[in-house]
């Protein structure tokens, strides 16, 4: 039986989750909180022959529930009240990280300071007055080293120690004082609430301290004013007292109640660092006050986004240009493996589904895996470096007209935002915003980036009938149009079904750093081994699926024994062809090798005429038709239809599933050059459907990954639908006004 449970919170890369696996060892289950996608981390250890249960909160900055993380971390906190809180805190971080800690003190639960990372602070020159720091707070501190396990056990059994001596106890609120305009407010409210709790008999059950939830009130937190604990007519009541605080504050301090107490709880935190608790070497001050220089270019109105493009253009540059060579490895692995099995097997159905099916479809996406990870390792670098958090700061403003978020940014750029990304782990990202509303609108606009499986279409049709322009020019147009696609159905959906106040973008701008290489490496197997565990699992399946769609039911015997009985006739005039090619004298070899290679010919074609009959007879075909009469004022035909659904399950696979309807078997994204050249000849094709094409591919359903990885992270299919229909909808509707305009001057 655990006689006690303690509860590790802390901000993200605090080193939560390194002390929690030295703790538990492989005493750990790993699971999801009910409906969420927020990952839940339980496990036990010993402690002086006791049994201890471990609790490891998801990471978060506050306890004011802006996002999911939040949300459970203060719920998980109240509701299950473990006994004591080890707050791990990154060390050489303190005014960020004990942000938390103080919202942990007013909660009033007994809280065992973790200072980690202490090694760095050392190695920079700094130091830490423990003993000031855990008088000044009044509550135990520690010094640890997380990643080699220095600390961490006294770290524990002092927990353990507070636990015991506090357990059975009612919690004490650490009291703060927030200034003249708010604590009279509060403390009017404080008790309003609490006589509210007693009139409902919530007052023993109720487990948010009084003075807590008028806090929370005044921080305009959502959870608080939806959770059922509060009477609508208290409701009313602390809304009217809101706006006259938020009314008298504005006209007077020109900000507002959120703001003034988050500036208050700053200000105790600086109070408490001020009693020379951290004493920094020179060195680290002159490289803050160089921090300080860069940013007033890189944090610059204009600067900083003529800054911020030229770097994005660099890492697209160096993704691409370091890229291309260990793609090419992976896809000559997989060419390789494809011409085994195709030698090795025995032609029929089983062959056709190895090859086409299971290694050509998973080679399809495993082709962009370098890229992914060098993608994922360069913005990894950004992210270390601090750079990302300024990026995030200086489009805030921009993000903020659309309804979206400065931390936006990241899913966007990951999945295509400089084109080349992937919105699978665009939309993973989506989790470090606060907001469920500017996160599930960012989800939803997301897929609208130029991601690296569209681009083999673009350069394809691009490369077709745009060959008297600026291609280069037209390729960054795409990725624009994207742009502006993404953030005006962003303005929508903020402003009518996913209406809500935007989040206040509160951000500590990190001095730079220059960040290690194993940190580096971590950070982006971590990532890149999400992308690679989901999405070549769904492929594989979706894969099998489009295979299947293409090649049944098959021709009917009696036609397909006409085109055997023409192939076979064919070949035997080929045999006899080169027969007389052997046997001829000098003089007539040339006539004969022209009749030699007609005759090879005529055979190409039939087995052409035959791949193409099967597949406009297949399940996939029929419904390429039957769609028809609609595509058509996008001006798709029935191949182009086919190709687009096999585009829902997997974009990678839209431009071998065109060259497949156009009977010139699997064509490689990379070599589409014969392709391009069928594509010209046909009178069906111009710029005009050119444009209109590519405009839907930017535009219609996010792919089968991207759909699974919205339906997780929302846990609803609902928004994954909304996506899919949503976005094929508006993607028909420019696409067919394009190529409708398009006619008269294209």
């Amino acid at each position: 039986m655990k006689s006690l449970t303690v509860a590790l919170a802390g901000n993200p890369n605090a080193g939560k989750t390194t002390m929690f696996n030295a703790i538990t060892g492989a005493r750990q289950h790993v699971g999801n909180y009910p409906g969420i996608t927020v990952e839940k981390k339980t496990g036990e250890t010993e402690v002086d022959g006791e049994t201890i249960a471990i609790v490891d909160l998801p990471g978060t900055y506050s306890l004011t529930a802006y996002s999911q993380e939040e949300v459970v971390a203060r719920r998980m906190l109240v509701e299950e009240r473990p006994d004591v809180v080890l707050h791990v805190v990154d060390a050489g971080a303190l005014e960020r990280n004990l942000y938390l800690t103080v919202q942990l003190l007013e909660l009033g639960i007994p809280v065992v300071i973790a200072l980690n990372m202490m090694d760095e602070v050392r190695k920079r020159g700094d130091s830490i007055d423990t003993k000031g720091l855990s008088r000044l707070l009044d509550v135990p501190v520690v010094e640890t080293v997380g990643r080699t396990g220095i600390g961490i056990g006294e770290a524990l059994r002092t927990a353990v120690a507070v636990g015991k001596a506090n357990k059975g106890k009612p919690w004490s609120p650490r009291i703060i004082s927030y200034g003249t305009d708010i604590d009279p407010v509060l403390e009017k409210i404080t008790a309003e609430i609490g006589d509210d709790l007693v009139a409902a008999g919530k007052k023993d059950s109720a487990v948010y301290p009084a003075r807590w939830l008028g806090l929370k009130f005044l921080e305009n937190d959502p959870a608080i004013r939806e959770s059922g604990l509060l009477s609508d007519t208290l409701l009313g009541r602390l809304d009217d007292v809101y706006t006259d605080l938020a009314r008298h504050l504005s006209g007077t301090l020109q900000t507002y109640p959120e703001a003034t107490i988050a500036d208050f709880r700053y200000g105790y935190i600086a109070g408490v660092l001020r009693r020379e608790v951290v004493v920094r070497h020179a060195d680290v001050a002159a490289r803050r006050s160089l921090s300080d220089k860069v940013d007033k270019y890189l944090t610059h109105n204009l600067l900083g986004i003529l800054a911020m493009a030229a770097v994005f253009y660099l890492v697209y540059q160096i993704a691409f240009t370091v890229g291309a060579i260990p793609m090419d490895w992976v896809e000559g692995f997989f060419g390789w493996l494809g011409d085994a099995a195709d030698a090795a097997l025995p032609d029929g159905l089983l062959k056709s589904l190895i090859v086409s099916g299971i290694i050509g479809g998973v080679g399809g996406i495993m082709v962009f895996v370098p890229l992914i990870f060098i993608m994922f390792f360069l913005i990894a670098f950004l992210e270390d470096l601090g750079y990302m958090a300024r990026i995030a700061y200086i489009l805030d403003r921009v993000f903020r007209f659309f309804g979206l978020h400065g931390s936006s940014i990241m899913p966007y750029m990951i999945s295509g935002g400089i084109a080349g990304g992937c919105a699978v782990p665009g939309v993973m990202a989506t989790r470090t915003l606060r907001s469920p509303k500017e996160k599930l609108a960012t989800m939803l606009t997301l897929p609208f980036m130029a991601c690296g499986a569209k681009i083999p279409v673009f350069l394809l049709l691009v490369g077709a009938f745009f060959a008297e322009d600026n291609q280069a020019a037209i390729m960054l147009g795409i990725t624009l149009a994207g742009w502006c696609v993404a953030l005006l159905s962003a303005r929508v959906l903020r402003s009518t079904i996913i209406a809500g106040p935007p989040t206040p973008f509160v951000m500590e701008l990190p001095p730079y750093r220059l960040p290690t290489l194993r940190g580096l490496l971590l950070h982006t197997w971590e990532r890149g081994w999400q992308y690679l565990k989901k999405a070549g699992t769904i492929i594989l399946s979706i894969s099998i699926l489009l295979w299947a769609l293409l090649t049944f039911p098959g021709l009917p015997d009696t036609v397909a024994e006409s085109y055997t009985a023409k192939i076979e006739a064919a070949e035997q005039r080929v045999e006899t062809a080169r027969k007389a090619v052997e046997g001829a004298a000098e003089t007539d070899r040339e006539a004969l090798t022209a009749d030699l290679g007609e005759a090879m010919d005529a055979v190409d074609g039939l087995k052409n005429e035959e791949n193409a009959e099967k597949l406009r007879n297949s399940i996939a075909g029929r419904i390429g038709a039957a769609f028809e009469p609609v595509s058509r004022f996008a001006g798709f035909d029935w191949r182009t239809n086919i190709a687009l659904l096999g585009g829902f399950a997997a974009k990678e696979v839209l431009v071998s599933t065109l060259g497949t309807t156009y009977s010139l078997g699997d064509v490689d994204p990379e070599e589409a050059a014969s392709l391009s050249a069928k594509i010209q000849a046909d009178p069906h094709w111009n710029k005009a459907n050119a444009a209109s094409l590519i405009l839907f591919v930017l535009i219609y359903a996010p792919c089968a990954v991207t759909i699974a990885a919205i339906r997780s992270e929302t846990a609803s299919w609902g928004w994954a639908l909304f996506s899919l229909i949503g976005s094929t909808v508006l993607a028909y509707g420019l696409a067919v006004a394009v190529f409708q305009i398009g006619k008269t001057f294209l």
